[in-house]
């Protein structure tokens, strides 16, 4: 379902004592040096995992922490049940199978254990593309932002918790938020053919 579609209820923080980790980032405005990715992952036969908000802040708290131990630096995510996305960039590109290796590991044993499921497989695969252009770049920072609505999971991006489209629109520069904002994603070929699902 793409923009504009009808949106669920969703619950816009967590329902428990659970904080999400603090994001206070802004993309930047122009690619960098370094390599830049969009980067999409999805569980084991799409299965719908991480479907309470508890999950989701545990899953998302845990990736925003590695990103930073592996030496990345997010410009735009979004974490759902079943899959998630990142655009980043790093300066070395072995370091996004350490993160992705890392992030799948533990929150497979951490799901796992909560479950009494030893050694379930949860996670399939990941996807990664570079992005090389500009207006490419700044496609990929609105459709990670708006991946919820598109899901429709929520009529606007920063309604929805686990995603980082509210600081964006609190922090960006108004220019360049109404920049990315007029980039039309039906487009962009990401790999996301999930339904989503959560608990409320």
């Amino acid at each position: 379902m793409r923009c504009g579609a009808t949106a669920l209820p969703m619950p816009t923080a967590p329902t428990d004592n659970l904080a999400l980790k603090d994001w206070p980032h802004s993309p930047p405005h122009r690619l960098s040096e370094a390599g830049t990715f969009i980067v999409t992952a999805g569980t084991y036969q799409k299965q719908s995992f991480f479907n309470t908000p508890h999950r989701l802040t545990r899953l998302t708290n845990l990736l925003l922490q590695l990103v930073e131990k592996h030496g990345w630096q997010l410009h735009a995510w979004a974490v759902f049940p079943n899959h998630y996305h990142f655009v980043g960039e790093c300066d070395e590109a072995n370091r996004l199978r350490q993160l992705v290796r890392e992030l799948h590991s533990r929150s497979a044993k951490d799901i796992n254990r909560e479950e009494g499921t030893d050694a379930r497989k949860v996670w399939f695969s990941y996807w990664e593309s570079k992005i090389t252009f500009h207006r490419s770049y700044l496609a990929r920072l609105n459709y990670v932002h708006q991946n919820a609505v598109r899901h429709r999971l929520v009529a606007r991006a920063s309604a929805y918790t686990w995603c980082s489209a509210g600081w964006f629109e609190r922090k960006a520069d108004r220019a360049f938020f109404r920049t990315v904002n007029s980039f039309p994603v039906d487009r962009v070929l990401v790999p996301d053919e999930f339904e989503v699902t959560l608990k409320t």
